[in-house]
């Protein structure tokens, strides 16, 4: 099986301990996975779920393992902490089988481009990490979830590729896509402020390329919705993919272009046959 290569990989908000989690997805992409660095920007153990139900399956103790093997095998992995696994906060600092806790981190791209790493949920108005769906209440996005798991068991069995139906929702509310839009100019003005070149985080399960003003705001979505994980090249590009039976690539900001593909972000287009190499990529639609 062809393996993903690349200098750095970011991902986010797979919260390990829920039944939302796909970590079917995110297993196969860590098993592919052929990097230098990998950061985990926060919500990778649901901690605030777990300590509401007890709640575990044997891939999500697959997920721990593969990443502590990366660590074993020289990939240097950083442990950013978000809202759901915030008691891990009070470990920044230390290592875990060579797994790093730090409350942010600095990443400095191949091309030289400096990058602010951070969960994200300091530029949540709520400050406590809700995400747009609870505008609508807690019952509403229980259903919202509970209907995305078994539409994706249904596909699953008709062996048809996963739809993200919570990212398609998304992308037809216009209050939440005014929350999204206000979210990213918060990170972008921050990085600006702080003079970085750009800012790399998860925490509202929207992937997203943009330049806003001269600053990239790089999100790498989740794994509980829409399956997608920010790679970095070996010259500095940065692209989001998404993974799982049909992968494709939806953004990518190189010094030369920056080109997201609101079609596919926002999952209204076709996902692209799968690409495993970041050298067979090509443009999004």
């Amino acid at each position: 099986m062809t393996s993903l290569h690349c200098r750095s990989a970011f991902i986010s908000d797979v919260h390990l301990g829920t039944p939302d989690c796909k970590a079917a997805y995110l297993l196969d992409f860590l098993r592919q996975l052929r990097c230098e660095k990998l950061y985990l920007v926060g919500d990778i153990v649901d901690l605030e779920a777990l300590s509401r139900r007890r709640w575990w399956h044997a891939e999500h103790s697959a997920v721990i393992a593969e990443i502590l093997q990366l660590a074993r095998r020289g990939v240097d992995v950083v442990y950013i902490p978000g809202n759901h696994d915030a008691p891990m906060r009070g470990l920044h600092g230390q290592n875990f089988g060579g797994v790093r806790i730090a409350l942010d981190a600095v990443h400095v791209g191949a091309d030289g481009r400096r990058y602010r790493v951070s969960h994200g949920d300091e530029f949540d108005p709520e400050r406590v990490g809700r995400r747009w769906m609870l505008q609508f209440g807690e019952t509403m996005h229980r259903f919202i979830c509970w209907s995305n798991r078994r539409l994706h068991a249904m596909r699953r069995r008709l062996q048809l590729p996963y739809l993200p139906l919570s990212i398609i929702l998304k992308s037809h509310i216009g209050r939440a896509l005014a929350y999204i839009r206000a979210y990213e100019q918060r990170v972008a003005a921050d990085a600006r402020e702080r003079g970085f070149d750009g800012h790399i985080c998860g925490h509202i399960h929207f992937g997203h390329v943009r330049e806003l003003a001269g600053v990239l705001y790089l999100n790498d979505g989740d794994w509980v919705e829409h399956c997608t994980a920010l790679v970095e090249d070996h010259t500095g590009a940065m692209e989001l993919i998404h993974w799982s039976e049909q992968s494709t690539a939806l953004g990518r900001a190189s010094r030369e272009l920056v080109w997201p593909s609101p079609a596919a972000v926002l999952a209204l287009a076709p996902l692209g046959a799968r690409r495993r190499h970041l050298g067979e990529l090509h443009r999004a639609a």
